[in-house]
């Protein structure tokens, strides 16, 4: 190996290769689901729909694991971030535009369907360019949180909220009351991703996190929970990411740092700090 060629550390890229072959099974199981009549014939192509779906969320937990295990044992790279995004536009920009578009958008006669799930498409990328951009320039980052909605947590809230969908629904004319709605999400999830809201990166979770006994258990059950009812518990947790970031900037410092130091796993320091990144944000920014 020559001094030019990139470091490839086995493990986070092992996770973000995993992260990419559970998105590309998705879009065959979405092509499997249409080719079998899509929703016009829900009863035989559902399994296929609730399988992209169940990928696409399992590629969300390879993603977190590659980050995790990167920065756990200090082996961030550049090929690193850059076989992330790549993975991350198939199994969070391909893969859930294909199943969106497939499973409701195509309710419309026109081609405003496509057009919106391209349009997601097209943001989520350049979305994972500029964060690249920005992580080049300044690799030591810190921040623990994100600027805009991170896609995976954009794939995850579409492809959960889908499921619940089809759960509830039994054919194509129960699902066709949905797709505006979709419309909506889908174009609201497109500006959300380039938008300067905060959400929580969720950077300082690891195997050294600590929490009381109460916590552990209330994680646990939630897990369980979540779990036993995986048709609608996910569409909530992720809708509930998204409306934090929606009402963070109007929630009152006391209420903020209790909920980021209790339930999203930053200690008071982090806070502290991106309390006063913020500040400092709110002075050079023109009156």
């Amino acid at each position: 190996m020559s001094d030019k060629d990139p470091k490839i550390y086995l493990l986070p890229n092992l996770m973000t290769a995993g992260n990419l072959f559970c998105g590309f099974i998705a879009i065959l199981s979405v092509f499997e689901a249409m080719r079998l009549g899509g929703i016009e014939n829900l009863e035989e192509s559902k399994r296929y729909f609730e399988r992209a779906i169940a990928l696409i969320l399992g590629a969300c937990i390879f993603d977190v694991l590659d980050g995790r295990l990167a920065r756990l044992g200090g082996q961030e790279s550049a090929f690193g971030r850059e076989f992330d995004s790549i993975a991350d536009t198939v199994s969070f920009g391909v893969a859930p535009a294909l199943l969106v578009m497939s499973a409701v958008l195509n309710q419309f006669n026109n081609s405003l369907g496509w057009t919106v799930a391209f349009f997601y498409l097209l943001c989520g990328g350049m979305r994972l360019a500029r964060f690249n951009c920005l992580a080049a320039e300044d690799s030591h980052t810190s921040s623990q949180h994100f600027k805009g909605i991170p896609i995976p947590a954009a794939a995850g809230l579409i492809s959960s909220v889908t499921w619940f969908v089809i759960w509830m629904g039994e054919n194509a004319k129960d699902l066709d009351r949905y797709r505006y709605f979709f419309l909506v999400l889908m174009v609201a999830l497109s500006f959300l991703m380039f938008s300067s809201l905060k959400y929580p990166s969720f950077k300082s979770v690891s195997w050294k996190t600590k929490r009381s006994m109460p916590g552990v258990v209330g994680l646990v059950l939630l897990l369980v929970v979540t779990v036993i009812n995986y048709q609608w518990m996910p569409a909530l947790l992720f809708v509930l990411y998204l409306v934090y970031g929606l009402v963070r900037p109007w929630v009152s410092r006391r209420w903020r740092q209790g909920i980021e130091e209790e339930l999203l796993f930053l200690d008071e320091t982090e806070v502290a700090a991106e309390e006063a990144e913020e500040d400092k944000e709110e002075t050079q920014s023109p009156a």
